[in-house]
């Protein structure tokens, strides 16, 4: 992985992230969600416990700038 600092901030879009994270491998990817799962669950052990979800009610729509 190259890693580099940049400040740009193209490279924050949402689709510049997209293109980074499937840049990543198999590996890489499933390494970093464990890494996210980890601090999620260290910040608050009790989120397996909870069960709030809630259906959504019409339809979701994604807004993107081209």
């Amino acid at each position: 992985m190259d890693k580099k600092i940049s400040h740009n901030l193209n490279d924050e879009t949402p689709e510049a992230k997209a293109r980074w994270f499937q840049s990543l491998s198999i590996n890489e990817r499933i390494e970093l969600l464990n890494e996210y799962t980890d601090m999620i669950l260290e910040i608050n052990p009790k989120i397996p416990e909870q069960n709030r979800a809630q259906p959504v009610k019409g339809r979701i729509r994604i807004v993107s700038q081209a």
